[in-house]
């Protein structure tokens, strides 16, 4: 596919990312980069650590915004990013509170 089909194909990801993210402003930066990108969805820490989020959009904003979840923000430490395909499709991005994982 060319990048302007990309574009054209909207996907949505579940995120699962482990490491040190909590305490570094990993959500604040990952709403930022969100936005930035024109995605939808959400990011929210999970108790047991982790931060999970949905992004929502063209294929190709998804993927540079996954790309940047690999690296995270300054002062973060990403050890792994588990990704899913996700049905929801939520509309604008938001920075949620901490949650269980609800599987």
């Amino acid at each position: 596919m060319n990048g302007q089909q990309n574009d054209r194909v909207v996907v949505a990801r579940r995120l699962l990312i482990r490491g040190v993210v909590q305490g570094v402003g990993f959500r604040w930066f990952f709403v930022g980069e969100a936005r930035r990108r024109g995605l939808d969805g959400w990011v929210r820490n999970l108790i047991d650590g982790r931060v999970e989020a949905l992004v929502c959009g063209p294929q190709g904003a998804v993927v540079s915004m996954l790309m940047w979840a690999l690296a995270g923000p300054p002062g973060a430490r990403v050890d792994e990013v588990l990704v899913e395909d996700s049905a929801e499709r939520p509309q604008g991005f938001e920075r949620r509170g901490t949650a269980r994982l609800m599987e």
